[in-house]
């Protein structure tokens, strides 16, 4: 049964991503197709592929969750819960970060600080959001099914499926790409989209691929392992922050809307933070596993 569902959980996901990159992405990236962000109009609603793309990373990642929860005798009640909470904190966190660091602008126009469907979620806020979600709810529930690191193995084996998906959202709006390029997978922003500085450039890197491909193989990795090599309670966590943060630090370098601090990339620097985090909590746990 886990072979067959890690089998077609692979199919599917895979498959997604390369049906886009196959019959979108050339046209896309030569500038032929120009992208509309907006999926779909119904009077003053409007639908985005940022918001389904990310909502649909969510139900899937959810999904999956809640087939390995069973395995780890976690009930469905406290996995639903912890994921309703989980979001909202994911959702909060990652506006705030977002926000925190680009507050020179929000401070001019205070209403965009709530239009979430215009793009601005920084994937480290969302991370510390639901990491203090988790932890929340483990300490404060009674009788809960699961411990703390336990939760957050079951939220890090799937979150990188979420993150993959969710990336393609950024693809839709031309935001999270790189600085100018002539490889042969350059992607074509039409003017209005780039950055300041880089108004005479037409091609640059298209880093939100780079990270939705890292972040799908973590997610074929951590899912296969949680459910059949996992040996103690916080493996998967570590590995994620790990595995997760050596890819973004990379990519991180190459984009052209990194938000700053102290004429510093954020991002770069909370991933090696999140990566001796991880290493530290791998041999740690794994020591107090043995003894």
């Amino acid at each position: 049964m886990q072979d067959k569902l890690f089998k077609n959980v692979f199919i599917i996901s895979t498959s997604f991503i390369l049906l886009l990159i196959i019959f979108l992405l050339p046209g896309v990236f030569s500038g032929k197709i120009i992208l509309n962000p907006v999926l779909l109009t119904l009077g003053n609603l409007q639908i985005r592929w940022y918001g389904l793309l990310i909502a649909t990373g969510v139900f899937l990642s959810f999904y999956l969750a809640n087939n390995t929860a069973k395995m780890w005798n976690i009930s469905e009640d406290d996995l639903s819960t912890a994921v309703i909470i989980g979001i909202v904190f994911a959702i909060i966190g990652a506006r705030l970060y977002y926000v925190t660091f680009n507050w020179e602008i929000y401070s001019k126009t205070p209403s965009e600080i709530f239009k979430t469907w215009h793009g601005g979620m920084a994937i480290h806020g969302g991370i510390l959001g639901a990491l203090l979600s988790v932890y929340l709810y483990t300490k404060l529930k009674k009788n809960i099914t699961f411990s703390f690191l336990k939760g957050l193995d079951l939220m890090a084996h799937v979150l990188p499926l979420g993150q993959a998906i969710g990336r393609w959202g950024n693809f839709f709006n031309y935001e999270a790409y790189g600085g100018p390029t002539n490889l042969p997978w350059k992607m074509y922003i039409p003017a209005p989209y780039r950055m300041p500085g880089y108004e005479k450039f037409e091609y640059f890197h298209p880093t939100f691929l780079y990270e939705s491909i890292w972040d799908l193989g973590i997610f074929l990795f951590l899912f296969y392992y949680a459910r059949n090599k996992k040996k103690f309670d916080g493996e998967i966590i570590s590995l994620y922050l790990i595995l997760y943060s050596a890819g973004r630090a990379w990519i991180e370098l190459l984009r052209t809307d990194s938000l700053m601090f102290a004429g510093m990339k954020v991002a770069v620097l909370i991933s090696i933070l999140f990566i001796f985090i991880g290493i530290i909590m791998y041999f740690t746990l794994k020591k107090y596993q043995r003894n």
